[in-house]
């Protein structure tokens, strides 16, 4: 029994203790059961399949915008109701009229010109600012104040011999920069203007009224300080022109002050051989 197995050594005790007169039958069974199967471990959780890396190629670069450019027919519109203007009073009302500038549908005002209509003196600035834009008139704010003290240092007044507009009429939002759409279609009554109030001097402050009129791309303090002509087709004879540095710029350069005198000093002498009346100097 010693090498019997264990099995059969459980087999001959329980037949042993049932010839013994023992009832057997339930140890029996339970020795005949079979074992219970262990537990079945569950199964580890599977990872989620992990999808292969991809690299995302670069999104492409978008294209510059182009230049905003007018509708035609605004630009059309312009130069109907500028030809059909025969005075300055009729243009001012062609302007109000006009509604192929964007900028009008945010700006309290039309800012088209102050002074005198027939004065031998024009002024063309850029755009009207916040204070230009409250009261309907241009160089009305800080710099305008400027503009008044520097032109009546040679005789020179918006109540007598100068009559000053702007090559926009109506505000920016935030005073930012035209684009050349609103521009060119302003551009048609600016022509119409000097066609209409045939100048003897045409006086340009600032960059933009000297590129927009002159259709030079110069710098200013290149333009400045010469005797230039303005000429377009339907002008008969071509009007003695000039540049200035814009009196919001003085503001911010003090310093350039100086040029803005020679630049007087030039208008003066200008006006003065061409036989322009001018007031008393202060």
């Amino acid at each position: 029994m010693e090498n019997a197995a264990p099995q059969d050594a459980a087999r001959a005790l329980l037949a042993f203790w049932r010839a013994a007169g023992v009832d057997m039958d339930d140890a029996e069974a339970v020795f005949a059961a079979r074992a219970a199967a262990p537990p079945a471990r569950s199964a580890a959780p599977t990872a989620p399949a992990r999808e292969p890396f991809q690299i995302q190629p670069p999104a492409p670069k978008a294209k510059p915008k182009a230049k905003l450019q007018p509708a035609d027919d605004a630009v059309n519109t312009a130069r109907a109701l500028a030809a059909g203007a025969s005075t300055i009073a009729e243009l001012r009302a062609a302007v109000d009229k006009f509604n192929g500038c964007a900028l009008k549908a945010t700006a309290r005002n039309t800012v088209f010109s102050d002074g005198i209509d027939a004065a031998p003196v024009l002024i063309l600035g850029e755009a009207p600012g916040k204070d230009e834009d409250e009261q309907g008139k241009p160089f009305v704010g800080r710099s305008g104040q400027m503009l008044d003290k520097m032109l009546a240092t040679i005789g020179l007044d918006r109540k007598s011999n100068v009559l000053i507009s702007n090559t926009i009429y109506w505000r920016p939002p935030g005073n930012r920069d035209p684009t050349d759409g609103e521009t060119l279609s302003c551009l048609p009554f600016v022509e119409r203007l000097i066609e209409l109030s045939r100048p003897k001097l045409l006086i340009l402050t600032g960059k933009a009224a000297a590129h927009t009129v002159l259709k030079r791309e110069d710098g200013v303090l290149k333009l400045r300080g010469r005797k230039l002509q303005y000429t377009r087709e339907g002008i008969k004879a071509p009007v003695n022109a000039m540049v200035m540095l814009h009196p919001a710029y003085l503001l911010r350069q003090p310093q350039q002050k100086r040029l803005a005198w020679a630049d007087l000093l030039l208008a003066e002498a200008w006006l003065e051989e061409l036989g322009v009346a001018r007031g008393a100097h202060p």
